[in-house]
């Protein structure tokens, strides 16, 4: 009886290029990673489930998995929240993957913030180095943390693609705010005049498409030692 584990394997088109999906046969999601930065991942599912202990099949939208994807890059931000996710690791990692999907689109957290929410305050650099190795990214959004003095710091799929999964989520979740709020007033420059209609203008969220800076071949939120031992925490 064959007892590797059969991983569906999509590739998607992304604004910010090409993204590999990978699923189990129970629709879990098993990793997401960029297609320049493959090596890597086979890398890493190699050591959480053994050299050979995985089998990778092409296959077209495993689990609905890669519609929900597609919605978080087409605006609807909510998508990915709920998307099942069973990863390798250690207990020590996945508590921190797991406290990386309750930061909320829109915002940001450093280093030193994550390790105060997990209940260890003194292991900034061991959060640091489990946010590294995360290997499904955007669902997990290792991307929203950021230095303590606001810089991006490093990213495994290059700062540019971290630059607009930020700004992506901001101006979405900017926007949905403002259509939410029952107090949304327009400017006072271009408040109405007597005889014209009220009308509050509504936010552009999609943002544009930037040039990918590619970073070393590191793990999707891989930040550089050099970053955990400065100090330098997302």
């Amino acid at each position: 009886m064959d007892k590797k584990l059969q991983l569906l394997m999509n590739r998607i088109e992304t604004p910010i290029g090409e993204m590999l999906i990978l699923a189990d046969r129970d629709g879990n999601l098993r990793a997401v990673d960029w297609t320049d930065h493959e090596a890597r991942m086979r890398r890493l599912l190699r050591l959480h489930y053994g050299e050979n202990g995985f089998r990778l099949e092409p296959a077209h939208k495993p689990g609905n998995l890669t519609d929900a994807i597609n919605s978080y890059f087409a605006g609807d931000l909510t998508a990915i929240n709920t998307l099942p996710v069973q990863t390798g690791g250690t207990p020590f990692q996945r508590e921190v993957w797991r406290a990386l999907r309750e930061i909320p689109s829109g915002a940001t957290l450093s280093y030193a913030k994550l390790a105060e929410r997990i209940g260890r305050p003194a292991a900034v650099r061991a959060v640091g180095l489990a946010n590294g190795s995360n290997p499904v990214g955007v669902v997990v959004p290792c991307h929203r943390v950021i230095g303590a003095n606001g810089s991006l710091t490093g990213y495994g799929g290059g700062i540019e693609r971290k630059r607009w999964l930020l700004e992506h989520e901001r101006e979405l979740a900017k926007s949905q705010a403002t259509k939410q709020s029952p107090h949304s007033y327009p400017p006072v420059s271009m408040l109405p005049g007597r005889n014209e209609s009220r009308s509050t203008p509504e936010m552009d969220g999609s943002p544009a498409k930037l040039p990918v800076t590619l970073a070393p071949n590191r793990t999707c939120c891989e930040h550089t030692r050099a970053h955990v031992n400065s100090g330098q925490h997302h």
